[in-house]
Protein backbone atom coordinates (compact mmCIF):
# COMPACT_ATOMS: atom_id res chain seq x y z
CA UNK A 1 0.00 0.00 0.00
CA UNK A 2 0.69 3.92 -0.30
CA UNK A 3 1.60 4.58 3.01
CA UNK A 4 2.61 8.17 4.75
CA UNK A 5 5.66 5.94 6.35
CA UNK A 6 6.53 5.22 2.94
CA UNK A 7 6.77 8.44 0.83
CA UNK A 8 8.88 9.88 3.74
CA UNK A 9 11.30 6.75 3.07
CA UNK A 10 11.46 8.18 -0.62
CA UNK A 11 11.82 11.29 0.28
CA UNK A 12 14.71 10.41 2.44
CA UNK A 13 16.08 8.65 -0.14
CA UNK A 14 15.40 11.39 -3.25
CA UNK A 15 16.95 13.41 -0.69
CA UNK A 16 20.49 15.48 -2.48
CA UNK A 17 19.49 13.27 -5.77
CA UNK A 18 16.40 15.46 -7.08
CA UNK A 19 16.00 19.24 -7.32
CA UNK A 20 13.79 20.67 -5.32
CA UNK A 21 11.33 22.47 -8.00
CA UNK A 22 10.53 25.23 -5.66
CA UNK A 23 6.67 27.14 -7.03
CA UNK A 24 6.66 29.81 -9.48
CA UNK A 25 3.81 32.13 -8.68
CA UNK A 26 1.82 32.90 -12.13
CA UNK A 27 0.76 36.88 -12.73
CA UNK A 28 -0.54 36.45 -16.12
CA UNK A 29 -2.39 33.07 -15.10
CA UNK A 30 -3.55 34.10 -12.12
CA UNK A 31 -5.42 37.12 -13.60
CA UNK A 32 -6.46 35.61 -16.57
CA UNK A 33 -8.21 32.59 -14.77
CA UNK A 34 -9.05 34.21 -11.22
CA UNK A 35 -7.31 32.19 -9.28
CA UNK A 36 -3.97 32.08 -7.82
CA UNK A 37 -1.86 30.49 -9.82
CA UNK A 38 1.43 28.48 -9.17
CA UNK A 39 3.14 26.37 -11.05
CA UNK A 40 5.06 23.14 -9.97
CA UNK A 41 8.36 23.34 -12.46
CA UNK A 42 9.41 19.34 -12.73
CA UNK A 43 10.46 20.77 -16.72
CA UNK A 44 13.74 21.59 -14.33
CA UNK A 45 13.75 18.69 -13.11
CA UNK A 46 17.16 16.20 -12.92
CA UNK A 47 16.28 14.48 -16.88
CA UNK A 48 14.08 17.06 -17.40
CA UNK A 49 10.88 15.36 -16.14
CA UNK A 50 9.81 13.88 -12.49
CA UNK A 51 9.95 10.74 -13.70
CA UNK A 52 14.03 10.49 -12.25
CA UNK A 53 11.85 10.64 -8.53
CA UNK A 54 10.32 7.11 -8.98
CA UNK A 55 12.66 5.33 -10.88
CA UNK A 56 15.26 6.19 -8.35
CA UNK A 57 13.41 5.15 -5.64
CA UNK A 58 12.50 2.19 -7.41
CA UNK A 59 15.67 1.01 -7.74
CA UNK A 60 17.35 1.51 -3.95
CA UNK A 61 14.53 -0.55 -3.31
CA UNK A 62 15.22 -3.92 -5.34
CA UNK A 63 17.41 -6.47 -4.34
CA UNK A 64 21.34 -7.19 -5.39
CA UNK A 65 19.86 -10.47 -7.41
CA UNK A 66 17.09 -7.84 -9.15
CA UNK A 67 19.91 -5.30 -9.51
CA UNK A 68 22.87 -8.11 -11.09
CA UNK A 69 20.37 -9.40 -13.82
CA UNK A 70 19.64 -5.76 -15.39
CA UNK A 71 17.16 -4.05 -15.60
CA UNK A 72 14.32 -2.94 -18.61
CA UNK A 73 11.26 -0.86 -18.96
CA UNK A 74 9.24 0.60 -22.10
CA UNK A 75 8.92 4.35 -21.82
CA UNK A 76 7.39 7.48 -24.08
CA UNK A 77 10.84 9.27 -23.12
CA UNK A 78 10.90 10.35 -19.08
CA UNK A 79 10.58 7.28 -17.62
CA UNK A 80 13.69 6.07 -19.92
CA UNK A 81 16.08 8.72 -19.02
CA UNK A 82 15.02 8.57 -15.33
CA UNK A 83 15.59 4.76 -15.06
CA UNK A 84 18.63 4.96 -17.27
CA UNK A 85 19.60 8.44 -15.11
CA UNK A 86 19.37 5.89 -11.62
CA UNK A 87 20.55 2.71 -13.38
CA UNK A 88 23.76 4.75 -14.34
CA UNK A 89 24.30 6.39 -10.70
CA UNK A 90 23.97 2.64 -9.68
CA UNK A 91 26.10 1.37 -11.68
CA UNK A 92 23.53 -1.16 -13.24
CA UNK A 93 23.18 -2.11 -17.17
CA UNK A 94 19.63 -1.04 -18.42
CA UNK A 95 17.53 -1.74 -21.66
CA UNK A 96 14.52 0.83 -22.77
CA UNK A 97 12.07 0.01 -25.14
CA UNK A 98 11.22 3.31 -26.70
CA UNK A 99 7.90 3.73 -29.51
CA UNK A 100 9.38 4.67 -32.59
CA UNK A 101 7.58 8.26 -32.36
CA UNK A 102 9.45 9.29 -29.48
CA UNK A 103 11.08 12.87 -30.12
CA UNK A 104 14.89 12.09 -31.03
CA UNK A 105 15.91 14.48 -27.91
CA UNK A 106 14.52 11.99 -25.63
CA UNK A 107 16.17 8.96 -27.50
CA UNK A 108 19.57 10.34 -27.99
CA UNK A 109 19.85 11.52 -23.93
CA UNK A 110 18.30 8.38 -22.83
CA UNK A 111 22.00 6.96 -24.42
CA UNK A 112 24.05 9.71 -23.22
CA UNK A 113 22.64 8.07 -19.93
CA UNK A 114 24.42 4.68 -20.76
CA UNK A 115 21.12 2.55 -21.52
CA UNK A 116 20.36 0.90 -24.56
CA UNK A 117 17.58 1.57 -26.70
CA UNK A 118 15.11 -0.35 -28.39
CA UNK A 119 12.74 1.55 -30.56
CA UNK A 120 9.63 -0.81 -31.23
CA UNK A 121 6.17 0.08 -31.95
CA UNK A 122 3.69 2.99 -32.19
CA UNK A 123 2.14 3.59 -29.09
CA UNK A 124 3.60 2.98 -25.38
CA UNK A 125 1.62 -0.24 -25.14
CA UNK A 126 3.27 -1.77 -27.88
CA UNK A 127 6.51 -0.75 -26.63
CA UNK A 128 5.37 -2.27 -23.27
CA UNK A 129 5.21 -5.57 -24.56
CA UNK A 130 8.17 -5.61 -26.70
CA UNK A 131 10.26 -5.15 -23.19
CA UNK A 132 7.66 -7.59 -21.50
CA UNK A 133 9.04 -10.14 -23.90
CA UNK A 134 12.43 -9.10 -24.13
CA UNK A 135 12.48 -9.48 -19.71
CA UNK A 136 11.46 -13.12 -19.87
CA UNK A 137 13.66 -14.34 -22.73
CA UNK A 138 16.91 -12.48 -21.21
CA UNK A 139 15.91 -13.04 -17.58
CA UNK A 140 15.84 -9.01 -16.94
CA UNK A 141 14.38 -7.30 -13.82
CA UNK A 142 11.28 -5.07 -15.34
CA UNK A 143 10.77 -2.04 -14.18
CA UNK A 144 7.72 -0.53 -14.71
CA UNK A 145 7.22 3.08 -16.03
CA UNK A 146 3.66 3.45 -14.14
CA UNK A 147 1.75 0.31 -12.54
CA UNK A 148 3.84 0.08 -9.42
CA UNK A 149 3.46 0.97 -5.91
CA UNK A 150 7.29 1.88 -5.33
CA UNK A 151 7.13 3.88 -8.35
CA UNK A 152 4.27 6.03 -7.81
CA UNK A 153 5.93 6.52 -4.60
CA UNK A 154 8.89 8.23 -5.51
CA UNK A 155 6.79 10.45 -8.21
CA UNK A 156 4.30 11.65 -4.66
CA UNK A 157 7.10 13.14 -2.88
CA UNK A 158 6.19 15.87 -5.37
CA UNK A 159 3.05 16.09 -3.12
CA UNK A 160 5.61 17.07 -0.14
CA UNK A 161 7.46 19.98 -2.11
CA UNK A 162 3.98 21.46 -3.40
CA UNK A 163 3.13 22.15 0.27
CA UNK A 164 6.01 23.21 1.64
CA UNK A 165 6.00 26.00 -0.44
CA UNK A 166 2.17 26.71 -0.52
CA UNK A 167 0.69 24.54 2.88
CA UNK A 168 -3.03 26.65 2.14
CA UNK A 169 -2.94 24.97 -1.56
CA UNK A 170 -6.77 23.99 -2.96
CA UNK A 171 -6.20 22.59 -5.80
CA UNK A 172 -3.54 20.29 -7.41
CA UNK A 173 -3.93 19.83 -11.33
CA UNK A 174 -2.14 15.90 -12.12
CA UNK A 175 -1.14 15.19 -15.80
CA UNK A 176 -2.32 11.82 -15.86
CA UNK A 177 -0.78 9.03 -18.68
CA UNK A 178 -0.73 5.47 -17.06
CA UNK A 179 -1.35 6.88 -13.43
CA UNK A 180 1.62 6.44 -11.39
CA UNK A 181 1.79 10.06 -11.04
CA UNK A 182 -1.51 10.98 -10.38
CA UNK A 183 -1.48 7.85 -7.76
CA UNK A 184 1.64 9.06 -5.85
CA UNK A 185 0.68 12.63 -5.72
CA UNK A 186 -3.25 12.25 -4.91
CA UNK A 187 -2.55 10.00 -2.08
CA UNK A 188 0.26 12.11 -0.52
CA UNK A 189 -1.78 15.03 -0.88
CA UNK A 190 -4.72 13.78 0.59
CA UNK A 191 -2.63 12.35 3.41
CA UNK A 192 -1.41 15.78 4.16
CA UNK A 193 -5.07 17.24 3.92
CA UNK A 194 -8.04 15.41 3.01
CA UNK A 195 -9.86 18.95 2.16
CA UNK A 196 -7.57 19.72 -0.81
CA UNK A 197 -8.72 18.85 -4.49
CA UNK A 198 -6.35 16.96 -6.95
CA UNK A 199 -8.04 16.73 -10.71
CA UNK A 200 -6.50 14.56 -13.15
CA UNK A 201 -5.76 15.99 -16.66
CA UNK A 202 -6.05 13.60 -20.02
CA UNK A 203 -5.86 14.25 -23.62
CA UNK A 204 -8.94 13.58 -25.44
CA UNK A 205 -7.65 11.36 -27.66
CA UNK A 206 -5.84 9.15 -25.12
CA UNK A 207 -8.12 9.34 -22.03
CA UNK A 208 -7.64 5.20 -20.69
CA UNK A 209 -7.97 6.92 -17.09
CA UNK A 210 -11.42 9.17 -17.44
CA UNK A 211 -12.78 5.61 -19.13
CA UNK A 212 -11.73 3.58 -16.85
CA UNK A 213 -12.93 5.52 -13.83
CA UNK A 214 -16.15 5.82 -15.16
CA UNK A 215 -16.36 2.37 -15.73
CA UNK A 216 -15.36 1.25 -12.60
CA UNK A 217 -12.54 -0.83 -13.71
CA UNK A 218 -9.55 -0.91 -15.81
CA UNK A 219 -10.53 -0.67 -19.59
CA UNK A 220 -8.18 -0.08 -23.17
CA UNK A 221 -8.73 1.87 -25.50
CA UNK A 222 -8.57 1.06 -29.06
CA UNK A 223 -6.35 4.02 -30.24
CA UNK A 224 -3.92 6.92 -28.30
CA UNK A 225 -3.97 9.69 -30.14
CA UNK A 226 -2.58 12.63 -29.56
CA UNK A 227 0.43 15.34 -29.42
CA UNK A 228 1.03 14.22 -25.78
CA UNK A 229 3.13 11.52 -26.38
CA UNK A 230 4.52 11.31 -23.14
CA UNK A 231 0.77 10.35 -21.47
CA UNK A 232 -0.49 8.32 -25.16
CA UNK A 233 -1.79 5.34 -22.99
CA UNK A 234 -4.19 2.90 -23.95
CA UNK A 235 -4.56 1.40 -20.82
CA UNK A 236 -3.47 2.54 -17.22
CA UNK A 237 -1.76 0.49 -14.70
CA UNK A 238 -4.32 -1.87 -12.60
CA UNK A 239 -2.11 -1.27 -9.04
CA UNK A 240 -2.61 2.04 -9.61
CA UNK A 241 -5.84 2.76 -10.58
CA UNK A 242 -7.30 1.79 -6.99
CA UNK A 243 -5.38 5.07 -5.92
CA UNK A 244 -6.54 6.94 -8.35
CA UNK A 245 -9.93 5.78 -7.69
CA UNK A 246 -10.05 6.87 -4.27
CA UNK A 247 -8.35 10.40 -4.34
CA UNK A 248 -8.48 12.03 -7.69
CA UNK A 249 -11.34 14.17 -7.56
CA UNK A 250 -12.40 14.12 -10.92
CA UNK A 251 -10.42 14.53 -14.47
CA UNK A 252 -10.51 16.48 -17.34
CA UNK A 253 -9.62 16.13 -20.59
CA UNK A 254 -7.80 18.44 -23.13
CA UNK A 255 -7.89 19.08 -26.96
CA UNK A 256 -4.69 18.87 -29.05
CA UNK A 257 -5.68 22.33 -30.30
CA UNK A 258 -5.73 23.61 -26.10
CA UNK A 259 -2.32 22.20 -25.72
CA UNK A 260 -0.58 24.10 -28.59
CA UNK A 261 -1.83 27.35 -27.31
CA UNK A 262 -0.84 26.44 -23.71
CA UNK A 263 2.96 25.99 -25.03
CA UNK A 264 2.43 29.09 -26.74
CA UNK A 265 1.10 30.85 -23.04
CA UNK A 266 4.22 29.52 -21.44
CA UNK A 267 6.63 30.48 -23.79
CA UNK A 268 5.23 33.83 -24.42
CA UNK A 269 4.44 34.26 -20.22
CA UNK A 270 7.36 32.42 -18.69
CA UNK A 271 9.46 31.66 -21.08
CA UNK A 272 10.21 28.01 -20.64
CA UNK A 273 10.03 24.92 -22.52
CA UNK A 274 6.98 22.19 -21.36
CA UNK A 275 6.40 19.21 -23.39
CA UNK A 276 2.65 18.64 -24.18
CA UNK A 277 2.03 16.36 -21.10
CA UNK A 278 3.41 18.80 -18.95
CA UNK A 279 0.99 21.42 -20.58
CA UNK A 280 -1.88 19.25 -20.10
CA UNK A 281 -2.47 21.21 -16.55
CA UNK A 282 -1.77 24.62 -17.60
CA UNK A 283 -4.93 23.72 -20.36
CA UNK A 284 -6.67 22.63 -17.59
CA UNK A 285 -7.22 26.34 -15.97
CA UNK A 286 -9.74 27.48 -18.02
CA UNK A 287 -12.07 24.61 -17.32
CA UNK A 288 -12.19 24.90 -13.71
CA UNK A 289 -15.27 26.36 -11.84
CA UNK A 290 -13.65 27.57 -9.17
CA UNK A 291 -12.30 31.43 -8.26
CA UNK A 292 -9.88 32.59 -6.33
CA UNK A 293 -8.59 29.63 -4.96
CA UNK A 294 -4.78 28.82 -4.90
CA UNK A 295 -4.14 26.38 -7.94
CA UNK A 296 -1.22 24.10 -8.38
CA UNK A 297 -0.44 23.47 -12.07
CA UNK A 298 2.20 19.82 -12.22
CA UNK A 299 4.60 20.78 -15.12
CA UNK A 300 5.65 17.15 -15.44
CA UNK A 301 8.11 17.57 -18.00
CA UNK A 302 10.15 19.70 -20.93
CA UNK A 303 12.01 17.17 -22.58
CA UNK A 304 11.08 18.32 -26.17
CA UNK A 305 12.80 18.35 -29.61
CA UNK A 306 13.01 21.76 -31.43
CA UNK A 307 11.32 20.54 -34.19
CA UNK A 308 8.12 19.82 -32.89
CA UNK A 309 8.72 23.32 -30.91
CA UNK A 310 8.73 25.33 -34.13
CA UNK A 311 6.08 23.26 -35.42
CA UNK A 312 3.60 24.01 -32.17
CA UNK A 313 4.93 28.19 -32.58
CA UNK A 314 3.54 28.26 -35.92
CA UNK A 315 0.48 26.21 -35.72
CA UNK A 316 -0.28 28.29 -32.28
CA UNK A 317 0.52 31.35 -33.92
CA UNK A 318 -2.17 30.71 -37.07
CA UNK A 319 -4.59 29.89 -34.02
CA UNK A 320 -4.02 32.76 -32.42
CA UNK A 321 -4.66 34.77 -36.26
CA UNK A 322 -1.02 36.47 -35.29
CA UNK A 323 0.10 34.71 -38.72
CA UNK A 324 -1.85 34.21 -41.98
CA UNK A 325 -1.71 33.76 -45.61
CA UNK A 326 -3.97 35.42 -48.21
CA UNK A 327 -3.53 35.34 -51.76
CA UNK A 328 -5.28 37.80 -54.89
CA UNK A 329 -4.89 38.01 -58.15
CA UNK A 330 -3.52 41.86 -59.53
CA UNK A 331 -3.23 43.23 -62.72
CA UNK A 332 -0.05 42.77 -64.60
CA UNK A 333 1.32 46.11 -64.75
CA UNK A 334 4.07 47.85 -62.87
CA UNK A 335 3.25 49.48 -59.34
CA UNK A 336 0.67 46.91 -58.16
CA UNK A 337 3.14 45.12 -55.69
CA UNK A 338 3.38 48.79 -54.10
CA UNK A 339 0.07 49.74 -53.95
CA UNK A 340 -0.78 46.15 -51.90
CA UNK A 341 2.50 46.77 -49.85
CA UNK A 342 1.35 50.60 -49.21
CA UNK A 343 -2.09 49.16 -47.66
CA UNK A 344 -0.87 46.65 -45.67
CA UNK A 345 1.52 49.24 -44.07
CA UNK A 346 -1.16 51.14 -43.25
CA UNK A 347 -3.12 48.55 -41.34
CA UNK A 348 0.09 47.89 -39.58
CA UNK A 349 0.67 44.45 -40.86
CA UNK A 350 4.37 43.12 -41.41
CA UNK A 351 5.35 41.22 -44.32
CA UNK A 352 6.96 37.67 -43.26
CA UNK A 353 6.94 35.84 -46.83
CA UNK A 354 6.08 36.97 -50.39
CA UNK A 355 5.23 35.13 -53.52
CA UNK A 356 5.14 37.02 -56.86
CA UNK A 357 3.69 34.68 -59.75
CA UNK A 358 3.56 36.46 -63.01
CA UNK A 359 2.92 33.32 -64.98
CA UNK A 360 -0.91 32.69 -63.41
CA UNK A 361 -2.69 33.10 -66.27
CA UNK A 362 -2.33 35.01 -69.92
CA UNK A 363 -5.19 37.34 -68.28
CA UNK A 364 -3.19 40.76 -68.10
CA UNK A 365 -5.93 41.99 -65.58
CA UNK A 366 -5.21 39.19 -63.20
CA UNK A 367 -2.57 38.04 -64.44
CA UNK A 368 -0.53 38.44 -61.59
CA UNK A 369 -1.05 35.91 -58.12
CA UNK A 370 -0.18 37.33 -54.98
CA UNK A 371 0.61 35.80 -51.69
CA UNK A 372 1.47 37.44 -48.63
CA UNK A 373 1.63 35.49 -45.16
CA UNK A 374 1.44 38.32 -42.77
CA UNK A 375 1.77 38.54 -39.10
CA UNK A 376 -1.12 40.26 -37.54
CA UNK A 377 -2.31 41.24 -33.45
CA UNK A 378 -5.08 38.63 -33.36
CA UNK A 379 -8.11 37.67 -35.13
CA UNK A 380 -9.39 40.99 -35.14
CA UNK A 381 -6.28 42.50 -36.78
CA UNK A 382 -6.50 39.77 -39.19
CA UNK A 383 -9.99 40.73 -40.12
CA UNK A 384 -9.67 44.13 -40.76
CA UNK A 385 -6.30 43.79 -43.24
CA UNK A 386 -8.62 41.70 -44.92
CA UNK A 387 -11.83 44.27 -44.94
CA UNK A 388 -9.48 46.86 -45.47
CA UNK A 389 -7.95 44.73 -49.09
CA UNK A 390 -11.51 44.38 -50.39
CA UNK A 391 -12.79 47.74 -50.00
CA UNK A 392 -9.70 48.82 -52.31
CA UNK A 393 -10.79 46.63 -54.92
CA UNK A 394 -8.86 43.37 -54.23
CA UNK A 395 -10.59 39.80 -53.98
CA UNK A 396 -8.34 38.66 -51.00
CA UNK A 397 -8.59 35.41 -50.09
CA UNK A 398 -7.15 33.87 -46.73
CA UNK A 399 -5.03 30.89 -47.24
CA UNK A 400 -4.40 27.72 -45.17
CA UNK A 401 -0.52 27.35 -44.68
CA UNK A 402 1.49 25.11 -43.05
CA UNK A 403 4.83 26.72 -43.64
CA UNK A 404 5.68 30.39 -43.48
CA UNK A 405 9.38 30.16 -42.55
Amino acid sequence: MLTLEQFKAARSTLQGIIRNTNLIYSPAFSKAWDNHVYLKPENMQVTGAYKIRGAYYKISTLSEEEKSRGLITASAGNHAQGLAYAAQAAGVPATIVMPTTTPLVKVNNTKDYGAKVILHGEVFDEAAERASQIAEEEGLTYVQPFNDLGIATGQGTIAYEIFQDLPDVDVILVPIGGGGLAAGISTLAKLLNPNVTVIGVEPEGAASMKASLEAGHVVTLPTANTIADGVAVKTPGDLVFPYVQANIDHVITISDTELVDAFLDMMERHKMVVENAGLLSVAALKHLDVKGLNVVCVLSGGNMDVITMASLVQHGLINRGRIFTFSVLLPDRPGELMRVSGLLAQCNGNIIKLEHNQFVNINRQNGVELKVTLEAFGHDHKKEIMNQLRQHGYVAQEIMTADFY
